[in-house]
């Protein structure tokens, strides 16, 4: 029989190889990013477009999405709290993917992107929630860095931008989407990192997620 000692040992390595899914069913806050690599996360097609350096995923060149795929909640999410700490180059674009799933290539189908884009020639700038509730001003400049943080609880959906609420969104019952928009509903599923452009380079950190109540 183990003893008193032996038995604190077992259980504090216990508690470190389940850490994050203990932490997920207790509402704290958990690490989506070890800073170090990209374990956890898949990517298909154009895999090059991102790399890990000096605790950031920098994300630059053709367009290519980045799919958690790791332990915590095993990456499927329906209410949440989420966020990231993001800089932009100039003329970059990138988005966050939420209740989305792992696609080979092509742009996701399926769940919202939360979009990333402080001087592209794309009018939808950072805190949109893309072609549903869209923000026209830049809030944040390049070469800074900011938070970017999405809460979803049922239908709503609320953006924050530096702590500042830039979207509150409550999908309607029975929404219909546009044919090329179909899969652009509160559902649940994992989040995604987005590629766009060679000419985009765009750094995230301290990426991490709280999971809500259902």
């Amino acid at each position: 029989m183990l003893n008193k000692l032996q038995r604190c040992i077992a259980g504090i390595f216990i508690f470190m190889l389940a850490g994050p899914a203990l932490f997920s069913q207790t509402g704290g806050w958990v690490s989506l990013f070890d800073g170090k690599t990209l374990n956890g996360w898949k990517v298909g097609d154009k895999a090059s477009t991102f790399r890990v350096d000096s605790g950031k995923i920098i994300v630059n060149g053709e367009t290519a999405h980045l799919f958690y795929d790791g332990p915590v909640g095993n990456h499927n999410f329906k209410n949440f709290e989420f966020q990231a700490e993001v800089m932009t180059k100039p003329h970059a674009n990138s988005g966050i993917y939420f209740h989305t799933e792992f696609q080979q290539s092509g742009w996701p189908q399926k769940g919202y992107e939360v979009q990333v884009n402080n001087s592209h020639t794309d009018w939808r700038r950072t805190g949109s929630l893309y072609a549903i509730e869209d923000v026209r001003d830049t809030l944040v400049p390049d070469n800074v860095w900011y938070t970017e943080y999405i809460k979803v609880t049922g239908k709503e959906v609320v953006i924050k931008i530096n702590d500042k609420t830039v979207v509150d969104y409550t999908e309607p019952a029975n929404v219909q989407r546009p044919n090329d928009m179909k899969g652009r509903m509160i559902s649940n599923g994992t989040f995604a990192l987005q590629g766009h452009d060679p000419g985009s380079t765009v750094y995230f950190r301290n990426i991490r997620v709280r999971i809500l109540p259902d």
